[in-house]
Formats: C-alpha cells, sequence, structure tokens
C-alpha cells in the first residue's frame, strides 16, 4: 500500500462482503489505505475477498456473521473494536432479495426472512456501534438501500418495503446521531450486476435480451459494483464531511423520471 489514501487511518466494518457491493467496497477502501473487518454468512466468498484484499496489500480480517441474528452482529463489532480498538465507518450492506411472488402467493416468512436481513441486519449494526462513535464524537454509517425503496417496480414488496424502511431507518439514526457529529447515509442502487441480480442477467443473455439490460435508466446501460462503491466511499470519507441523513441513488438516472414500462420512445 502506498500510504495516504482517502481512508488512512480508519477501520471500516463492511458487512455482506462475500461479493458484488460488498467486495467492490472492500478493495476500493483498502486501496485508500482502511484497515478492514469483513462479514458475512457466505465463508467461501468472504474468503475470496479477504485474499483479494490481502494479495493487493491490504489490511483486513473477517468473520462470518448473519446479520439477521441481534448476537452474531453485536459480536462482530465487538470483534473490530477489541482488534483494532475504533470503528470509523460501518458499511450496513448485507442484502437479499425475497421472492417474487404475486401479492396473493407471498408468504409471511419470506416477508420475515427478508425484513430480517436487510432493515434489522442495519438496525443491529448501527445500535452496537453507536454508543462507540458517540463517546469519539465520530463515524461515518453507509447503509446499501435500493432504488426499489424509492419507487415501485425494482423488487418485490418483502423487498421494496426493507429498502423503503432502511432509507427510513437512514434519515431516523441521521437525527439520533448527528450531535455527536456521527453521520448516517444510503446508497440506492439500481440495476447493479452482482451475484443476487445473477438470474436476472442470465435470463436476458439467454433470450438475447442483453441489450434491454439497463435500458429503462437514462444513461441506458446496467451499473457495476466499483461504480456504487465509489458512491459508498464518498459517503464515509470526510469529503462528506456536511452529508448526513441522505439516501443517494446511484441508478443511472432511473428515478429521475417516471421511466415505466412501455413510456419510453
Amino acid at each position: 500500500m502506498s500510504g495516504g489514501g482517502r481512508l488512512q487511518g480508519k477501520v471500516a466494518v463492511i458487512t455482506g462482503a462475500a461479493g458484488g457491493i460488498g467486495r467492490a467496497t472492500a478493495a476500493l477502501f483498502s486501496r485508500e489505505d482502511a484497515k478492514l473487518v469483513l462479514a458475512d454468512l457466505d465463508e467461501t466468498g468472504l474468503q475470496e475477498t479477504l485474499e483479494l484484499v490481502r494479495e493487493a496489500g491490504g489490511e483486513a480480517l473477517s468473520k462470518k456473521t448473519n446479520v439477521a441474528v441481534e448476537q452474531d452482529v453485536k459480536e462482530l463489532i465487538d470483534f473490530a473494536l477489541k482488534t483494532y480498538a475504533r470503528v470509523d465507518i460501518l458499511c450496513n450492506n448485507a442484502g437479499i432479495t425475497g421472492d417474487l411472488a404475486s401479492l396473493e402467493g407471498q408468504d409471511a416468512e419470506d416477508w420475515r426472512r427478508v425484513l430480517n436481513v436487510n432493515l434489522l441486519g442495519a438496525v443491529y449494526g448501527t445500535k452496537h456501534v453507536a454508543a462507540h462513535m458517540q463517546e469519539r464524537k465520530s463515524g461515518a454509517i453507509v447503509n446499501t438501500a435500493s432504488v426499489a425503496g424509492i419507487r415501485s417496480g425494482a423488487g418485490g414488496n418483502a423487498y421494496s418495503a426493507s429498502k423503503a424502511a432502511l432509507i427510513n431507518f437512514t434519515q431516523t439514526s441521521a437525527c439520533d446521531l448527528g450531535a455527536y457529529n456521527v453521520r448516517v447515509n444510503a446508497v440506492c442502487p439500481g440495476l447493479i450486476e452482482t451475484n443476487m441480480t445473477k438470474s436476472v442477467f442470465d435470463y436476458a443473455r439467454q433470450a438475447g435480451k442483453q441489450d434491454k439490460l439497463g435500458y429503462r435508466c437514462e444513461l441506458r446501460r446496467y451499473g457495476h459494483a466499483e461504480e456504487v462503491a465509489l458512491a459508498i466511499l464518498f459517503l464515509a470519507s470526510d469529503e462528506a464531511s456536511y452529508i448526513t441523513g441522505q439516501a443517494l441513488p446511484v441508478d443511472g438516472g432511473n428515478t429521475a423520471s417516471l421511466n415505466l414500462p412501455g413510456m419510453k420512445f
């Protein structure tokens, strides 16, 4: 590592680090000289991310964590504090999609599973890092929400509801923590190629419709995990020192207009 990066001297905890946006964020944070504590339930993917960071000269540790279980999240934060004595940045990135069943066919257990991971996972992380950040009067929390939390049509009911709730939690926790100089923001990715969206991309390519991927966005393309990671880096860095309680779409302009099926010519 060359030193002098935008996150030099900072410790960042990243959940959902086994792939996609979490892995891209870990790689980018490492290049910016942060020390990392990476978490995921997928141990294989988590190990791959850890090795990727270390091979590039970064410093990182990992801990298998189920963010839907509060005790797991508490132990993750405790692990980071015991190791580095500080947590400057928390990226609540872990998430799942849930099913896409019709309204009458939706299962209550699927709703609970999605809300437990996508919403409560971030609640637990914020809760257990808050006292430390308040005491230090410094910290940045970045939640990975979704354009599905802003408007309909970008995900199933449970997923969309969980992301809308996460955006609201971002705002309320920003109000709770602002007096302590702790900032809380969210990124709202649009269509990004990750493991979570693999089925969508596989279907489009198999059907010869790859040119339709992202066509509803104003930029007429889908996004990449690295592009979301750059937005997360900005919100986590001191460059965003006067930004809190915001939900930043990273969506190629999809939420900028009433871009609904059949409305594009």
